[in-house]
């Protein structure tokens, strides 16, 4: 174990790999520059109006769309994909494939991608549904509808369509969204896969299963989304700011409940949602209620973890926070100094995360690191973007450090986002050597190069309560 000198001189340890130039058009994703939190405090953003966000958020579906997904057919040798679903049982593809107006599936919604060469491009068909802003062509029924104009496609009629379009373009191969493992590649349900197969007939032996190809769509960051995402993150900062203040929190009387509901409250103020409940916990010297809401104290080490859901976005970020007992005007060194190993871990793990390495060799090095400084902590970071907890590799799990089986697996590819999620385990003098875990999450990325950088920026130092 460092000593709590060795540990200190720790604190100023960069954590972001040298930064790269780029060209004009991914600037976007360039390193932030962000003042250190001892300097500027995190600010709220205010976001446009949902019209205009919604605009913005229609051209990260077409690059999206029109750029990722060609490239990833071709890098997997797949010739023809089919994304299948109903109404409210849509595969979680969909969503990050249809405009930020669709908010289901359409009856039957058939999204068909083939193709067709380098020189002609990828085909992009919708089978029922909508063309998305016109980022698909649409095939619609040649029933006339009673009000006028073509009905939708629907039963007998769109399987009938959705042969003859497989049919007269003859794909070497097709991919269906079926995979055991893992849920992002699994997004076709039991009953429209056999419907789906009925239709293909004999090219139902063409079928194969990519899961690849969809957890690497949904994993894929674009450049565009990152000044958002960046300004999500430090509303994020700020919100725990704020909620570990005085201006939330009375020592004596405040519960760890009501600093949950205040998050949830301020987060929908804000016009945003989140994706879990919010958690407040307590650590401290002495004991703690064995169940219920914990009243906040003097003297206690406060954390959270808390999570946004906006325009189709998501964080998730933990922070600690301290109560000064009467009298103190700081941190205790013992409970920064465990600050300070944890961001010596993220600074460990992000040094270890290079592309085309896999979740669990990721986690197997970093430990062996963490094991050669004298460091008691665990890792269990996440990939996140579309989902909280996001597509592509495991780094761990809290309960389970040995690798996890198939999700750890998963290479780590540039252009990602990740969840830096772990934990410091360290004796506190000043607590009769009681062991404190600081718990920590902030969300980084993978540049277009593979290199390493915070969104916003880490928690250095303890968020005070007076």
């Amino acid at each position: 174990m460092p000593t709590l000198r060795s540990v200190l001189r720790l604190l100023p340890v960069a954590v972001l790999v040298g930064s790269i130039t780029l060209p004009a058009s991914i600037q976007s994703q360039e390193p932030g520059v962000v003042p250190h939190e001892s300097e500027a405090p995190a600010r709220y953003h205010t976001f446009p109006p949902l019209r205009e966000l919604a605009a913005e958020q229609q051209a990260w579906v077409e690059e999206r769309v029109t750029e990722v997904i060609p490239r990833l057919m071709r890098e997997y040798g797949v010739s023809m994909w089919v994304i299948s679903q109903r109404e409210y049982a849509e595969d979680p593809v969909f969503f990050s494939i249809t405009s930020p107006t669709t908010f289901a599936a359409r009856r039957r919604s058939i999204y068909v991608f083939h193709d067709r060469g380098r020189d002609e491009g990828v085909e992009r068909i919708a089978l029922g549904g909508t063309g998305q802003g016109g980022i698909y062509t649409i095939y619609r029924s040649e029933r006339p509808a009673p009000t006028g104009g073509d009905a939708e496609l629907w039963g007998d009629e769109q399987w009938r369509l959705f042969r003859e379009l497989v049919e007269e373009r003859d794909p070497d191969n097709i991919v269906l969204n079926i995979d055991e493992e893992h849920a992002f590649a699994d997004g076709l349900h039991a009953g429209e896969r056999e419907a789906l197969e009925r239709a293909l007939g004999p090219y139902v032996d063409r079928v194969e299963r990519e899961p690849r190809l969809a957890i690497d769509y949904i994993a894929h960051r674009i450049p565009a989304m990152m000044p958002r995402y960046r300004q999500m993150m430090e509303t994020v900062h700020a919100m725990i700011s704020e909620a570990f203040s005085n201006a939330v929190i009375e020592p004596g009387v405040t519960t760890t409940d009501d600093v949950v509901w205040w998050f949830r409250e301020k987060i929908r103020e804000m016009g945003m949602t989140t994706w879990f409940q919010p958690s407040v916990s307590v650590q401290r010297a002495g004991d703690l209620p064995a169940s219920g809401p914990v009243v906040i104290e003097r003297g206690d080490l406060i954390w959270t973890d808390v999570g946004l859901d906006f325009m189709g976005l998501t964080t998730d970020t933990q922070h600690n926070g301290y109560v000064l007992r009467e009298g103190e005007t700081g941190v205790p060194a013992g409970l920064q100094a465990c600050l300070a190993v944890s961001n010596r871990m993220q600074d460990l793990l992000l040094e270890e995360m290079e592309p085309g390495r896999t979740g669990n060799e990721i986690l197997t090095s970093t430990l062996a690191r963490m094991e050669d400084e004298g460091i008691d902590g665990t890792v269990y970071t996440h990939p996140i973007g579309d989902h909280g907890h996001g597509a592509g590799p495991l780094i761990g799990r809290w309960d389970a450090q040995e690798g996890v089986p198939v999700r750890g697996d998963v290479v780590l590819r540039p252009s990602t986002w990740h969840s830096i999620e772990l934990q410091a385990t360290v004796p506190i003098p000043e607590w009769d050597d009681k062991a404190v875990s600081c718990r920590q999450e902030e969300e980084a990325y993978l540049d277009e190069a593979g290199e390493r950088h915070w969104v916003f920026r880490r928690q250095e130092q303890f968020h005070l309560v007076w």
